[in-house]
């Protein structure tokens, strides 16, 4: 059985993550923090005061980009260029996983590098970079030796891990593999007494739906901003 986390956490998820499990994976200061770039594209603050955006800025190299996600509008800093992407739906599970048939189901690994980032460029399930992998336990399935779906865990933090990049290629959509390689990766995140959680756009209907049949609800909408510095 699930243990009860504080839920609030997940308000700020790049922040949490990046100040305790994944801090390996990044830079931290005292209010900011941010993912090596090869690894995500995300930051977090502690706040939104221009203190934090100062420290963010010390990481954050010249002409270099990184993405931040809020529950209200960025405030105007100076210095700091916010530009508002979309809107970003935080989705988390609350029902219990399928069983899932894993037969065909491979572990992927710094080696399937390549081939995962090759995937996420042609199917676009968000940003992914050439050391993604590292976020968590990713899986896929081959078809004829190529890679043509996958799902894994991006963000970590005390009590969540996320599910991200769920990707199919065109030509194997429609047959529930999806849906699938999510299963086998809830009951896995379910059995460390951890709950799954996702990002999706708002606008995006058809994964939405996946997710609400699977058993996921909508928590909070974020604003997701690309985010640059003077």
């Amino acid at each position: 059985m699930t243990k009860h986390h504080d839920e609030s956490r997940l308000d700020n998820p790049p922040w949490f993550a990046l100040a305790t499990k994944q801090a390996h994976l990044g830079q931290c200061a005292e209010l900011a923090a941010r993912y090596h770039p090869e690894v995500a594209a995300f930051a977090g603050v502690a706040n939104t005061t221009p203190e934090a955006f100062r420290q963010l800025g010390l990481l954050v190299a010249p002409g270099e980009h990184v993405l931040l996600t809020a529950l209200e509008p960025l405030p105007p800093v100076e210095g700091v260029h916010a530009e508002r992407l979309f809107a970003v739906c935080q989705m988390v599970d609350t029902a219990e996983a399928a069983s899932a048939t894993q037969d065909d189901v491979l572990r992927l690994a710094a080696a399937d590098a390549p081939e995962m980032l090759a995937l996420a460029l042609e199917t676009k399930p968000g940003p992914f970079g050439p050391r993604t992998h590292e976020m968590g336990n990713y899986i896929g399935i081959r078809d004829g030796g190529r890679l043509v779906a996958m799902a894994g865990e991006r963000m970590r933090l005390d009590g969540y891990t996320e599910i991200s990049a769920v990707c199919v290629t065109d030509a194997n959509r429609g047959k529930g593999i999806a849906g699938r390689l999510m299963n086998i990766l809830r009951r896995e995140i379910r059995a460390r007494g951890e709950t799954p959680f996702l990002h999706v756009r708002d606008d995006n209907a058809t994964a939405i739906g996946l997710y609400e049949r699977l058993g996921f609800q909508t928590r909070q909408t974020f604003h997701l901003y690309r985010v640059g510095f003077d």
